[in-house]
């Protein structure tokens, strides 16, 4: 029996079905997924209740110091050239050939050493015949005071005639003198045989000898052979302009400052040209009297002991002085000072965290810092660290700072720290 075929129509009729089927299920899910995005908009665990519950950001964390204040020196540095404390030109006093140089040049020499030797045998010479000299003028007294006294009681006695005495008398005193004029002439001798050994005049450095063996110096004037000089201790020329005397003088006139001490008590410390300290302070000796008109600056001297010879005679270097103090100063780190045209400021968080600019008055920089001589107070804290966290008036959150691999200095402390003491600026 054959199977009855079935129209086209018919066949198709399972295929729209199922498509039915499809769309029901779909629009069946999205309405059934209506009541759960309502339950979530309005459920405890809702994504919009997790935004709502994070809220403002948590404000930003800057690096803060607070302020302490207190007695701060001021220190000032100051160009300046070394100089020797002594200088001694070695000459030859005796004319003569230069025969032998004893010395290293270069090197230390003590006072007195022999330094040169000039040819003395015409010296020896002359010391001789002034010996000789000597020799017959004594035995020339010897005879007119034997005659003088033998003439004497003679003379009382009318023996002889009062002419005779006299003329024995003046002999002898002839004599005498003549002896004296030998003597004389056989010191000079003595000296002059001494300059043909050339020593030295003063202990120190000598430098290069100035003539050779087989020189002829000394011949109508004296010749120059070496300059010894006395580097330890040292001498430092400093010079400053004599506006910054003058406002420092006003300044401690008006109470503003106080003067370190006295002038010679004044320590100094060098810079040498490579920016490294020298390690021994020196003093402050004396600060000129005068102007020098060509330049206007006023002229210092520091010594400076120098055993190891390291400061040399000429070099240029950098002079560091206290020469006044301030009260109720402040060091603070460079980086917290913000200097311009208008002025220099700093920024302070305030209790609620609100950072405001501060104008100041700078003195000097000390040690990597700047000393603060107005604008703040014992106590506030001051922005160093973290300036690009600061957005207009959004709070800040201000955290101890601390300079990279070692503890605050100076009387501006970070914020929980231990305060100084007031006196450890000076």
């Amino acid at each position: 029996m054959q199977a009855k075929r079935q129209p086209p129509a018919a066949r198709a009729v399972p295929g729209v079905a199922l498509l039915l089927v499809v769309v029901l299920a779909l629009a069946g899910c999205g309405e059934g997924a209506k009541p759960v995005s309502g339950e979530m908009k309005t459920g405890a665990g809702a994504p919009a209740d997790r935004k709502g519950s994070k809220g403002a950001p948590p404000p930003p964390e800057v690096g803060v110091v607070t302020v302490d204040t207190g007695t701060v020196g001021l220190v000032t540095e100051l160009p300046g050239r070394t100089e020797a404390s002594r200088v001694a030109q070695v000459r030859a006093r005796a004319a003569g050939i230069l025969q032998q140089r004893l010395f290293r040049e270069g090197s230390d020499v003590k006072a007195g050493q022999l330094l040169f030797q000039i040819d003395a045998a015409p010296y020896r010479a002359l010391l001789a015949a002034a010996q000789a000299a000597v020799a017959r003028s004594e035995a020339s007294v010897m005879q007119t005071r034997a005659q003088a006294e033998r003439y004497k009681p003679l003379a009382e006695a009318n023996a002889i005639s009062q002419q005779d005495y006299v003329n024995a008398v003046a002999a002898r005193n002839l004599a005498e003198a003549e002896l004296a004029a030998s003597q004389a002439s056989l010191q000079t001798a003595q000296i002059n045989l001494g300059y043909a050994s050339v020593t030295a005049p003063i202990a120190g450095r000598i430098g290069r000898a100035l003539v050779t063996e087989g020189a002829l110096v000394g011949q109508g004037e004296s010749t120059p052979l070496a300059v010894v000089q006395q580097i330890d201790p040292i001498y430092v020329n400093i010079l400053q302009p004599v506006a910054d005397v003058l406002r420092l003088r006003a300044a401690i006139a008006r109470g503003e400052m106080r003067r370190a001490g006295a002038e010679e008590a004044v320590p100094v410390r060098i810079v040498l040209d490579d920016g490294s300290v020298y390690p021994l302070a020196g003093r402050l000796l004396f600060s000129d009297l005068s102007v020098d008109p060509a330049t206007g600056q006023i002229a210092l001297r520091a010594e400076v002991a120098n055993p190891r010879g390291v400061l040399l005679p000429g070099m240029y270097v950098r002079a560091r002085l206290e020469q006044a103090s301030a009260a109720s100063a402040i060091l603070l780190p460079q980086q917290g000072v913000q200097r311009a045209a208008q002025g220099d400021s700093v920024k302070v968080v305030a209790a609620d965290g609100k950072v405001s600019d501060r104008p100041v008055k700078l003195g000097p920089a000390r040690n990597g810092q700047w000393v603060v001589l107005e604008g703040l107070k014992a106590g506030e804290q001051v922005v160093v660290d973290g300036f690009q966290k600061l957005q207009g008036d959004r709070p800040v959150k201000a955290v101890p700072w601390q300079a990279p691999g070692s503890a605050p200095a100076g009387l501006a402390t970070p914020v929980g720290a231990p305060a100084p003491a007031r006196a450890q600026g000076s």
